[in-house]
């Protein structure tokens, strides 16, 4: 695996990102899920993309990782949209890329419908169990919760909020826990996050948490809603049995897509990780070589 280390402006903050030298033209934007860095979010596909032959610029969203910006780890939906337009911006403008492609999952997943409405300069997008639906999202998780927690949760999120106003600190909440627990997620599969993305704490740099007042906004996104104005190849990934970033309105955005190509394979969020990952990343590989690479330079 050859890669090195880059960094590109995003608004007030730089973002840092791993760039995978590729050699058919193509490269494919990537980022990792909610409060997930590019390492333990990207490093199980990114090297399997490029053995294929495609670049790859995996980032960190700003506040996040190794990238700048500060209060840390907190997630803005508006800040981190900007940010891929950055990093778009900067992966077209690498010697030797002619085109482009992003690639994301789970709540990043779901930016994926709007990044694809916006950019019809893509060559293609693949969302990843994606978080079409916020809301539904939100109410399925609450079955995985208990109330007081739930209400814990909350007091936590709204005084995170208005701490925010005077310049305290954020308050952070662990990415998954059991039920029980004041965490942002508490599905059975999300208890599945360091198994597929932390083996044997690989990555122990990664912070595992996130303010707060993060929750709030997510709480009511719908990236589904721009599926019907993407007009690039859209193949969207999904575990019949996700329980964190649920399955239906995934296949509903796909099926308001014109064209769109739907995967679907048994598990849950993270089974593309574990062990539908052969067969999820060669359908990957398969769409992005249709769709990214000129057909001079196509594989016989």
């Amino acid at each position: 695996m050859e890669r090195e280390s880059v960094r590109f402006v995003s608004g007030d903050a730089e973002c840092a990102a791993w760039y995978y030298p590729g050699s058919n033209g193509g490269c494919v934007v990537m980022a990792g899920g909610f409060g997930v860095t590019k390492e333990p979010g990207t490093d199980l596909f990114a090297p399997r993309f490029q053995r294929a032959g495609f670049g790859v610029l995996a980032f960190d969203y700003r506040r996040f990782g190794e990238s700048g910006g500060s209060p840390r780890q907190v997630a803005r939906v508006g800040e981190q949209l900007v940010d891929w337009q950055a990093a778009i911006s900067y992966a077209g403008s690498v010697p030797g890329v002619e085109r482009v492609a992003v690639w994301a999952f789970s709540l990043s997943g779901g930016y994926i419908f709007p990044i694809a409405a916006r950019n019809p300069q893509l060559a293609a997008a693949i969302a990843q169990t994606p978080n079409a639906d916020g809301p539904a999202a939100s109410r399925n998780a609450a079955r995985h919760q208990k109330p007081l927690t739930m209400l814990r949760f909350a007091g936590r999120a709204v005084a995170d909020g208005l701490g925010s106003l005077i310049g305290r600190p954020p308050l952070l909440v662990p990415l998954v826990g059991p039920p029980g627990t004041v965490a942002l997620l508490t599905t059975p599969d999300s208890l599945q996050t360091n198994e597929a993305l932390n083996p044997g704490n690989k990555y122990s740099d990664w912070i595992q948490a996130v303010a707060a007042r993060s929750a709030l906004r997510i709480a009511a996104y719908r990236p589904g809603r721009a599926a019907s104005r993407v007009k690039i190849p859209l193949l969207v990934v999904v575990a019949d049995q996700d329980q964190t970033a649920l399955a239906q309105p995934s296949i509903d955005a796909a099926a308001q897509t014109p064209g769109a190509e739907l995967l679907r394979v048994p598990g849950g969020h993270y089974a593309p990780f574990l062990e539908q990952h052969d067969v999820v990343v060669e359908a990957e590989i398969a769409f992005l070589t249709k769709h990214l690479v000129a057909t001079d330079r196509q594989p016989t």
